[in-house]
Formats: C-alpha cells, structure tokens, sequence
C-alpha cells in the first residue's frame, strides 16, 4: 500500500481550538469482517488490534469521571472485540448515549447471532454503512454479497424496532462517494436513499449521514496509483467553506485507539498526530481523568480540507445542512 501521510504536510489549514469536550470516539480495534476499498482504517479479517479488557475499563474509569455525552464505537468491526457488550453496558449504565458504527453484515456471522437484540435492548443507536442504495454500487466499493447482506441487516433492524420513531431506536445510514469526489447534497441524498429503500425492500430509517473520503491510508493508496491524489486535495482545498470551521467534529470530540491513546479525531489516529496535551508526546486516557482540554491547539494537515469542503463532512454526516 502506498503511503500518503507524507502528502499532506506542509498545511495551510487554518487554527482550530478544542471547546468543552462531548463525545469520544474509541476504535475498539482494526478487525473487521470486511475489506471495504474507502476505508481510511486499513481494516479486515486478517488485522488482530484489539483493545483490552484493562484498556476497556479505562475508558470507562474516564466516562466515570467526565461528564460526557455520547460514546461512540467504532473499529474495524467493533462489535468483534470481545469486550464490546460490555463496554456497552457499562456506558448505558452511567446514562451515556451509545453509537455503534455497523458495517451490517457483521450482524450475520456466526457468533453474533444474537447482536441486533443486544442492541435493541440496550437503546444503542446504530450508524451503518451503506454507501448507495444500488447493489452494483454497493458490491464494488466493499465486496461482492455485501448489498445483500446489508439489505437482510437492515430488515433485521426494522424488525426489532430500528428506524421506527415511536421506537426511540435510531438508525441511521452512511454515504461514501465512490470515488474522488465530493458527496451531493445530503437532505437530496436522503430523500432518494428513504424513496429506494422503502418502495423496494420495506425499508425505513432515520437519517443518512453523507461522508467525505479521507485522502489517507487505503484510499489514499488507491488515489495516488491512479495519479488522482493531487487533483483530489485540489478539489477539497478549492471547495474549503469557512464556516465549516465552527462545526467540524475535533472541536468537542475526542479519539481513542484500541491502546487507549488519545487524538484530536479518528482521522488524525490514522496519520499517527497524537493529541497534543501537557506537553506530551503520547497521552493515554488513563491521564486524562479529572483533566481539562477546552482550549487545546487541534492538530491539522491538509486531509482536514475534506471535513470543511462543500457542504462538509463529519461523523454525523454533513454540518451545513
């Protein structure tokens, strides 16, 4: 795989500053029943980063001690860590909203045969990923069978409730362009994704959450063997909106790694750009109890660009709606 880390510095990218913290994200590790070719994580069945159950209850020992909002799981396939349910229930416990990012054909192997009820009974809301609501397009970004699969998921999740207002069980799905271009407009996009998906397969919903490709790792790769890295930056950096800038996720949201090590967003622990805190090089979670961020220096580079090109683009999908 080529390595695009080294593109993306020098930066112009504007100054960011952390406001009060809301939300971590914690990589639950790089496993994952799934090889898609946009994901910025390098993840798949042969990875074997696995956060521990030590790490775990560190990151719980910090939802203890912080007055957080929302956690937000995610991988690889985080339901794969051995821990997940328990992290989940722990979470749920301390009245912490729950986020699980569901790649859906997780649902359907063999030893999570019971993981939609889990869910359900845990009011754990799902994000998952459906990057079109055609098959061929579907099957050729992550795998072939997987639009099925997704399908069978999805219905799975109605049935117990998901996506069903008076449920109180949110469902929402993801879009990922399938190549080097920007996502349309998301409240279009979803419009079409509701109509599809409920005409053809009884489908519903709750919103669709539109994502910018980040120009690192796998599809970093891709983009620099077919000579489009350069256009693509190009292509963010020219579609740059400022006033994205007051909504981009790092400025109250935290990522942990499956060591527990602490960075401004999940992107940034791909690039290895730990946060910067105290002077440290590393900060773990384990140190952050009790502490404050508000008003830290965020770290950037140019892949920063596709969080504030257009319409722009966050882990709740666009932020100028």
């Amino acid at each position: 795989m080529l390595d695009s880390s080294h593109l993306l510095f020098p930066s112009s990218f504007p100054v960011l500053k952390r406001r009060k913290l809301e939300t971590i994200q914690v990589n639950l590790g790089y496993r994952c029943n799934m090889s898609c070719q946009h994901c910025h994580v390098d993840a798949g069945p042969n990875r074997t980063e696995s956060m521990d159950r030590k790490t775990v209850e560190q990151v719980i020992d910090f939802m203890r001690s912080f007055p957080i909002s929302s956690l937000d799981l995610t991988g690889g396939a985080p339901e794969l860590n051995p821990h997940f349910r328990f992290l989940v229930k722990q979470a749920r416990g301390l009245d912490v909203r729950v986020i699980d990012r569901c790649n859906l054909t997780v649902l359907e192997e063999p030893e999570q045969a019971t993981l939609a009820e889990f869910l359900a009974a845990n009011h754990v809301e799902i994000v998952a990923s459906l990057p079109c609501y055609q098959e061929e397009n579907v099957d050729s970004q992550r795998g072939k069978g997987t639009y099925e699969s997704s399908i069978r998921g999805l219905k799975m999740l109605n049935a117990l409730g998901y996506g069903d207002p008076a449920s109180g069980l949110e469902l929402n799905l993801v879009y990922n362009p399938s190549g080097p271009h920007l996502p349309p407009p998301q409240e279009i996009l979803e419009a079409d994704y509701k109509t599809e998906l409920l005409d053809r397969f009884g489908i519903h919903f709750n919103r669709l959450y539109t994502l910018t490709n980040m120009p690192i790792l796998r599809f970093g790769s891709l983009l620099q063997s077919q000579g489009k890295f350069d256009g693509y930056l190009d292509l963010l950096r020219s579609a740059f909106d400022q006033n994205n800038l007051n909504n981009v996720m790092c400025l109250n949201q935290i990522s942990v790694d499956w060591q527990g090590y602490l960075f401004d967003c999940d992107f940034n622990q791909m690039l290895d750009m730990p946060l910067a805190h105290a002077g440290c090089a590393r900060t773990h979670i384990s140190e952050l109890v009790g502490e404050e961020l508000n008003g830290a220096t965020i770290k950037v580079a140019e892949h920063c660009y596709g969080c504030t090109a257009g319409q722009g683009s966050s882990c709740g999908g666009a932020l100028n709606k």
